[in-house]
């Protein structure tokens, strides 16, 4: 490791083999946590290569556990994390949205790193156990329309590095990592990216891996449509910036989107939007995401169809029926 870090701090890049072979000795157990704390720096200093990326990702995938869902054909919407907004739990409420109209949706998530209440810890709240069990899984996405793979059990890899990340308490590579690595591999996803750098750098891989994809980052800095500023969005075919007013939409303040300071109160949140009980900005935001999510599977539909279909799903109930249905077996 001594080599490796002063190959880093010298400004070199890693080969995509040394990449996989460094994470694999990190989740081998090989480092202690001070040396394991000082690679993690470098990338908080300095952009990933997309050769490193990919090391890290192939290194993460060869030691997860497998889950093969493709004959649910599911798509994944997440957020890379680390945006330091502390926002609610917009994502995941997003996914039992689609959920509720018919669509089938396999998370991958964990804790919150950097933010009070990741997919997680709201799930969690609710009383969700979490599993490997195969048919619990299957089950639930085919009743539910939800799977949830929470990453520490698949991906038992990264337990060596969950003490030093929630140390530092900032967003890594980690963070960037999360959203590739789904033991599912699901071949629709909707990402939500902290920077444009990433926004650029996830396009590449997305092409890459041959995903159908949809990248939203606002550009006041939020991995999600926030609503409080414009929107850079890039997809497999169109890249634009919209504005809220453009999605039909108000601008909403930042302090309307925040998860607050603890679980319960973010879980308060959640509920509320699923009961079509919350805030307008906090409704606004979750078919906003929601909406960008179906038109990733479904393109031919017009923006404004997508945000019909997702506020008929919350409206009508049937977001919180699939939440309840999703409780229910993952119990």
């Amino acid at each position: 490791m001594k080599q490796i870090l002063t190959r880093l701090f010298n400004y070199e890049s890693l080969s995509r083999t040394d990449a996989t072979e460094i994470l694999t000795k990190i989740s081998a157990g090989e480092y202690n946590n001070e040396q394991i704390a000082s690679f993690i720096t470098v990338y908080l200093m300095r952009p990933i290569t997309l050769d490193e990326l990919m090391g890290f990702r192939e290194a993460l995938l060869s030691m997860a556990l497998p889950m093969d869902l493709s004959e649910f054909n599911p798509i994944d919407i997440v957020g890379t994390g680390g945006d330091g907004k502390n926002t609610f739990n917009i994502s995941t409420l997003s996914c039992f949205v689609l959920a509720g109209a018919g669509y089938k949706v396999a998370k991958h998530g964990n804790y919150g790193a950097t933010s009070v209440s990741g997919a997680s810890n709201v799930l969690e709240y609710y009383g969700a156990k979490f599993t490997i069990n195969t048919s619990v899984i299957h089950k639930s996405i085919d009743e539910a329309g939800f799977a949830y793979l929470h990453a520490p059990l698949f991906n038992s890899a990264m337990k060596n590095v969950a003490p030093v990340r929630k140390a530092l308490g900032v967003r890594t590579f980690f963070n960037v990592l999360g959203p590739l690595i789904s033991p599912v591999q699901p071949k629709y996803q909707v990402l939500g990216v902290y920077s444009l750098t990433m926004l650029r750098l996830y396009n590449y891989i997305s092409q890459h891996l041959g995903t159908n994809y949809t990248l939203v980052h606002s550009l006041d800095g939020y991995d999600e449509v926030s609503l409080t500023a414009d929107t850079k969005v890039i997809s497999n075919t169109k890249e634009f910036v919209i504005t809220p007013e453009e999605m039909g939409f108000a601008r909403y303040q930042q302090d309307e989107l925040s998860g607050g300071t603890t679980i319960d109160y973010a879980a308060g949140i959640f509920k509320n939007v699923l009961e079509n009980k919350a805030t307008e900005a906090q409704k606004s935001v979750v078919v906003a995401n929601s909406a960008f999510a179906i038109q990733t599977l479904c393109p031919d539909y017009s923006f404004d169809e997508c945000k019909a279909v997702a506020l008929e799903s919350l409206e009508s109930g049937s977001a919180k029926g699939a939440f309840d249905k999703f409780l229910e077996i993952y119990k």
